[in-house]
């Protein structure tokens, strides 16, 4: 189990569009007591997330209970080599304490009826191509890279990303 410091902290939501985000996608659905957890644990490292000893204005969320992402405005500071280092340190301390796979780019999460579920990319093609999913599927899109992406793409439907291009 991971410690924490139970403080407040910004909510995502709170944060200008342009700002920076990173979205980390576990390889199963996590317990609502792991999110729990998780989240204390977020707040305190979004709380001492700092660049160059200047510290980032950030946010941190669990979404979906699968789903963790970090949110930096860098308008004022810039999340540096160290600040990112730090941010992996974070994840991958999530990644062991909780046995998970946060950095498998080769599983895709889609929606269906409300439900979470992934499946390999092999497997999301195979799934495509027997029509079990369809180009209104909707998809986790995990490479936007700003609050405003997040906001207006993150959760879209196969045609409309980059995940479009495996439709047959």
């Amino acid at each position: 189990m991971l410690t924490f410091d139970k403080s407040h902290f910004m909510n995502y939501q709170e944060l200008a569009d342009h700002s920076r985000v990173w979205i980390y996608q576990s390889s199963r659905a996590l317990s609502d007591k792991e999110v729990k957890e998780i989240k204390e644990y977020g707040r305190n490292f979004i709380k001492n997330w700092a660049a160059h000893g200047k510290e980032l204005n950030a946010a941190f969320e669990v979404f979906y209970n699968r789903f963790i992402v970090l949110f930096a405005d860098e308008s004022q500071v810039k999340a540096s080599g160290c600040s990112i280092d730090a941010s992996v340190h974070f994840i991958k301390d999530i990644q062991n304490a909780y046995q998970l796979d946060l950095f498998d780019r080769l599983n895709i999460t889609y929606k269906v009826n409300g439900k979470i579920d992934a499946l390999r990319m092999n497997d999301f093609q195979t799934a495509l191509s027997k029509g079990q999913l369809t180009e209104h599927t909707i998809v986790f899109n995990n490479l936007v890279e700003t609050k405003g992406a997040f906001d207006a793409g993150w959760e879209v439907p196969i045609k409309d990303s980059w995940h479009a291009r495996m439709l047959a």
